[in-house]
């Protein structure tokens, strides 16, 4: 166990249709780092998550809600894919506002697969370079980011950090990129 995040919070934004493996390996990173993971959800009691958006996975409930939530009790973000979970969070104004707030405070987040959506809905993109699931390339590219199809990317233009990857494979260097940008901040 390392002690790289001691004591820091970190917010999970997410909504059923979570990808489970793009929240738990993350998640457990975060503790192994010595910090303290919490599950942001929306009005839903429970987060049911899922494997590749077809089979069930695990349920799980939020610690807070994000209406309740404030960008400034935590230290980064990190916005797990899934398709439908990241669909959902861009309905919600105050998920958006939420993701926005970090953007605008200068935190830094971490986004994989269809986890970007929501950064797309929050308008924080323009000159941002990241990765994502392909098929929100031009999604990304008309919000003025610029999209590239790599394992991992890390960006620090704009005034803050953003750590993406493209899919559960990219894992390994997805976390071993946001450990890093969360123990900088």
């Amino acid at each position: 166990m390392s002690n790289e995040l001691q004591g820091r919070k970190i917010a999970f934004l997410a909504a059923s249709g979570v990808e489970q493996i793009e929240l738990t390996e993350p998640w457990t990173v975060v503790e192994d780092a010595g910090g303290a993971p919490v599950l942001v959800g929306t009005r839903e009691d429970e987060v049911h998550a899922f494997h590749h958006d077809v089979d069930k996975g695990d349920t799980f409930r939020p610690d807070v809600m994000v209406d309740d939530a404030t960008v400034a009790d935590f230290g980064a973000l990190v916005l797990p894919g899934g398709t439908t979970n990241p669909d959902r969070l861009r309905t919600f104004d105050e998920a958006v506002e939420f993701v926005r707030g970090f953007a605008r405070q200068g935190k830094p987040v971490a986004a994989i697969c269809h986890g970007p959506w929501t950064l797309v809905e929050a308008g924080v993109l323009r000159g941002k370079e990241l990765t994502s699931w392909p098929s929100l390339q031009t999604d990304i590219r008309n919000a003025g980011g610029e999209w590239q199809d790599r394992e991992v990317v890390v960006c620090e233009r704009a005034g803050w950090t953003l750590v993406t990857s493209r899919k559960p494979d990219d894992l390994p260097a997805f976390t071993d990129a946001l450990l890093a940008a969360f123990a900088q901040a």
